[in-house]
């Protein structure tokens, strides 16, 4: 029996943003020799990886600045970066990010406790499975959840980017299906300031949200990729698959206008 399709926010933005990206990235395996490795990646992978640790009450988990900054140097990744000193000086401004965060989270009274750290959840939506990991779970004295999200590249946030940000959308819609008893919530972190901003979809934002992801996935399911023409965009002069879509005559044409 033939595995179900899964869907993740990452598969979706990318389509949303561009099919033929999502062709390249995870339909057609000729993209993969395309990819390189990117700084930001690097960077956020590392930061994600500490965090989980320190907010993990088990035998794994760290508990002072020194042990996060420990753990920082130990897992740090280096691709992706230009030089060494584009390296060093990202290396500098994690550490300050891990340190002002430990100091926050020690600062405030512990009321929620973590449920999960990164945790994945899956919904079957009929013709496919909606995936999603989710960096942290806290749950509260009365019982609601709160989805927690870091975002390492950000200086601030705002409630209305929350309710408007696919992934949360999904979070929630995962956490609640799951928990159908709690309330559920999620928020956005900015760890470059500490800013954060939380927002809820109501039940039947809910019920609406999972409809429209299911005439979303349908039409991606449905995607003729092979067939697809690729259009110059904004997004092009960041990616990796120009070169691939430079094939298309048309395309190579106005790439080379856009001085691509």
């Amino acid at each position: 029996m033939a595995r179900k399709s899964s869907l993740s926010p990452s598969k979706i933005t990318t389509y949303l943003a561009c099919p033929v990206r999502y062709r390249w990235t995870y339909v057609d395996g000729r993209g993969r020799w395309y990819l390189r490795a990117k700084s930001y990646y690097s960077f956020g992978t590392t930061l994600h990886k500490v965090l989980e640790r320190f907010h993990d009450s088990g035998e794994t988990g760290v508990t002072t600045t020194e042990e996060v900054l420990a753990t920082y140097e130990e897992s740090w990744i280096d691709a992706g970066f230009a030089s060494a000193e584009e390296m060093a000086e990202a290396y500098g401004e994690g550490k300050e990010i891990l340190e002002r965060h430990v100091a926050r989270t020690l600062e405030r009274p512990k009321e929620a406790k973590t449920l999960f750290l990164e945790k994945t959840f899956r919904l079957d939506l009929g013709r496919f499975e909606l995936i999603g990991r989710m960096d942290r779970v806290d749950v509260y004295p009365d019982g609601r959840l709160e989805i927690v999200d870091y975002k390492s590249g950000r200086e601030g946030v705002r409630p209305e980017e929350v309710e408007h940000d696919l992934a949360m959308g999904c979070y929630q819609l995962l956490l609640a299906r799951h928990f159908p008893d709690r309330e559920v919530s999620a928020t956005l972190v900015a760890l470059r300031s500490g800013e954060e901003a939380t927002a809820s979809m109501a039940p039947a934002e809910l019920d609406r949200f999972e409809e429209d992801l299911k005439q979303l996935g349908n039409m991606i399911l449905d995607e003729e990729f092979f067939e697809l023409e690729p259009k110059v965009k904004p997004l092009c002069h960041a990616c990796d698959f120009v070169p691939l879509c430079k094939r298309h005559e048309e395309y190579a044409e106005r790439a080379e206008a856009a001085g691509l």
